[in-house]
Parts: C-alpha cells; structure tokens; sequence
C-alpha cells in the first residue's frame, strides 16, 4: 500500500487504533470536540456589527471590540 499511496497512506499503528475504536462502537472518523476548543458562532448580523465597529474606529483592538460586544 506504501508503494501505490506513498505518503498518504496510513501507518500500521494508525490501522490498528482506528480498529479497535470501531471494534468498541465508535463509528465517526471525525474529530470530537474536546474541552478547551474554541466556540465560533458566525452570523451575518455579527459580521455586520463587526465591520461597522471597525468602519466606526479602525484602531480598534480585539479586546476593545469584545468589551463594545459584551463578549470575552
């Protein structure tokens, strides 16, 4: 398999880790949210509110514009 995939294809360990998951019942390959990760909501009137504040003062900071959207 090395041979026709080169670097693409999965090592023997990885094999062997994504049996056992699915050997156990775990049947998604894609990654589960892990404690710490970042939440993003994107929504066209917080994009909107972000340009205006932005067009409003272009010096603005990131810690500027959380404190006038009330985030963190």
């Amino acid at each position: 398999m090395k041979f026709q995939y080169g670097d693409a294809c999965l090592s023997l360990q990885q094999v062997y880790e994504w049996t056992r998951k699915f050997m156990s019942g775990i049947s998604s390959v894609t990654d589960c949210p892990r404690p710490g990760q970042a939440h993003r909501i994107v929504t066209p009137e917080g994009i909107t509110t972000v340009e205006g504040i932005v067009k409003e003062n272009g010096r603005v900071t990131v810690n500027g514009m959380a404190a006038q959207l009330e985030t963190t």
